[in-house]
């Protein structure tokens, strides 16, 4: 009893202030993607210690089942005894003790899975997110980290965080700053630079058809940006890691650093080279909308279940709305080709029905179960381009009621300023500071937009900012079943059937092999079968399901061959071009032309 009792009051002082927590990891067997972790956790006095592994990382709203990579679990005595564990999860291993004392924890991490950008290993590098390699316990959590990686010599090795004792080790002053600060590892290449007194880093795994020095210019011009929006900066130093490959691609927001995944020929365009630019531009914004400040639900991660929030749309969506407005400010992206990404923006969103089912508020929640394909944008809107369009409807509410002297920017630089992690932010909280700012009430704002699904007036909203989204003057009529399709195998396999559109209504669905209209076979494209038609045409429709032919028949709807656009309208009054400059920073196109 009296040692039940010593060993509930030493549980209770468990860990020194003083206790690092040290990861090592050995990449052995580099061919087969695998690596040796071990993990040192200091003198505990518990009857048991929980080790886990994340079950998500950071920016992937998404259970990964990280664990699944695991083999070999072993633990050990400060003696060097071997313990007693358990797997009671997933993602959780119980260590049992019988006395106070160190524990050295050993395990195998198979690590293919780069697309994740969780982990990855092979013979030319490593990607490492902790999330993917490294196991914590709670006991620990807020203790000082240390990692040692044993790699092939001619490997670099880059990360957010400060070098320890070598060039291939680490420190971090918790769990929380290591799993959010990856490590690449390889055979890359690195190039350094000062802005305005931040050191920044620019890592490159992979041969691509990049231009270094255009990144670097582009790169140097972004980075200024950060008080567009926010007072200051919160870090000294920014690492861009950048995965030229194949088979991946993506990006990830993290602390103080960012990794951007494309496929390697995907760089040499204008159009590339800007998609890759606002990749970095949307990681950057992260630094600030999310690493600096995020939703309550979001903070403090809980790393081995689902982290629930209505107000995603705004962590990721208000991002992606920030992206091109840096650009242009910063004379990285013409005018022109910011109303080209809206155009596409907007024009998606509409041509998605699930916009009428799904509210902001609703696919946040929602995320971390959401699903691609059919069903989901019938039914579905998602975080990024919802969140976008919302973020911009607020924008030039705001700006418009306001003369263009109040800015949804000013409601991203107060949750900044005042709801700062630890903290984490509610709508409440939102609209207490649109409050704040306007002196109105978004209330009734908020319940028509974000609570309910949103429905925009692009024509109007545009107009405000003296934009109009106008069909192009060339653009002509066409036949369409309101659907996509792939060619596969010589058939075509619908991939896409609108919500209440012609092929909708006659019944057809995703994955239908469409064999001939009115007798005659399809060939190759959708699009060239039925050039021969006109809107409001009757045809019979023979398709093969489950492997057998049937038969239907539909009326062909209207649609035209190009997609609206946003363009400058040129009749824009002086006080319409006041605000977009006051929107966006630059002289409207009227005025540069």
């Amino acid at each position: 009893m009296k040692k039940l009792l010593a060993l509930s009051v030493l549980a209770a002082f468990s860990s020194s202030v003083f206790a690092d927590v040290n990861y090592s990891l050995s990449v052995s067997q580099p061919e087969h993607h695998l690596g040796d972790v071990n993990v040192e956790f200091p003198e505990t006095a518990q009857a048991h210690l929980d080790v886990k592994l994340p079950a998500w990382r950071t920016g992937r709203y998404e259970i990964l089942n990280l664990a699944n990579g695991v083999r070999y679990f072993a633990a050990k005595d400060e003696d060097g005894k071997a313990l007693k564990w358990e797997k009671i999860d997933a993602s959780t291993w119980r260590i049992h003790l019988d006395e106070p004392t160190e524990v050295s924890v050993d395990y195998q991490v198979y690590a293919n899975e780069l697309g994740k950008r969780a982990r990855h290993i092979d013979d030319s590098h490593a990607f490492i997110d902790a999330s993917g390699f490294f196991m914590f316990s709670e006991s620990f959590r807020q203790e000082p980290v240390t990692v040692n990686l044993d790699v092939p010599k001619e490997w670099r090795s880059v990360s957010g965080m400060d070098n320890a004792a070598s060039k291939h080790s680490f420190k971090a002053a918790d769990y929380d700053i290591l799993v959010d600060s990856p490590i690449e590892t390889g055979i890359n290449e690195l190039h350094k630079f000062t802005v305005d007194g931040r050191e920044y880093e620019l890592v490159i795994w992979g041969d691509g058809n990049y231009d270094v020095e255009k990144v670097l210019t582009d790169l140097k011009k972004l980075v200024t940006t950060g008080n567009v929006i926010w007072d200051d900066y919160p870090y000294e130093r920014y690492v861009f890691m950048v995965h030229a490959t194949s088979g991946a691609g993506g990006a990830t927001e993290h602390i103080n650093s960012t990794i951007i995944q494309r496929p390697r020929d995907r760089f040499g365009s204008r159009e590339d080279h800007l998609a890759f630019i606002s990749t970095a531009a949307h990681e950057f914004i992260h630094t600030w909308n999310v690493k600096a400040y995020r939703p309550k639900g979001l903070t403090p991660y809980d790393y081995t279940h689902m982290n629930y929030s209505k107000l995603l749309w705004i962590a990721e969506g208000s991002t992606s709305y920030f992206e091109d407005h840096l650009m242009v400010r910063s004379g990285i992206e013409t005018t022109d080709e910011f109303f080209k990404v809206l155009s596409k923006t907007i024009n998606r969103h509409l041509q998605t029905p699930g916009r009428e089912v799904q509210s902001a508020t609703a696919t946040s929640f929602d995320k971390w179960i959401g699903q691609g394909g059919d069903h989901a944008r019938n039914y579905s809107t998602n975080i990024y381009s919802e969140g976008s369009l919302i973020s911009m409807a607020l924008d030039i509410n705001l700006l418009s009621q306001s003369n263009g002297q109040q800015s949804y920017r000013d409601v991203h630089r107060a949750l900044y300023n005042t709801h700062k992690l630890p903290k984490g932010f509610t709508a409440e909280n939102v609209k207490s500071i649109l409050n704040d700012l306007t002196g109105r009430d978004y209330s009734d704002w908020w319940a028509s937009n974000v609570d309910a699904p949103a429905n925009i007036d692009f024509d109007l909203l545009l107009n405000k900012v003296g934009l109009v989204f106008e069909r192009p003057s060339d653009a002509k009529y066409k036949a369409s079943i309101d659907a996509t399709a792939k060619n596969s195998g010589g058939l075509l396999t619908l991939s896409y059937v609108r919500r209440g559109g012609a092929a909708w209504q006659a019944g057809l669905t995703s994955e239908d092999k469409v064999i001939a209209f009115n007798k005659k076979h399809v060939g190759k494209d959708l699009t060239a079968s039925l050039e021969t038609f006109k809107a409001g045409d009757e045809v019979t429709v023979d398709f093969i399901r489950r492997d057998a032919l049937q038969q239907t028949t539909l009326t062909l709807s209207e649609d035209f061959d190009k997609p609206k656009k946003v363009v400058a309208n040129k009749a824009a009054t002086e006080q319409q071009m006041a605000l977009f400059k006051a929107w966006m920073g630059v002289e409207h196109p009227n005025l540069t032309k």
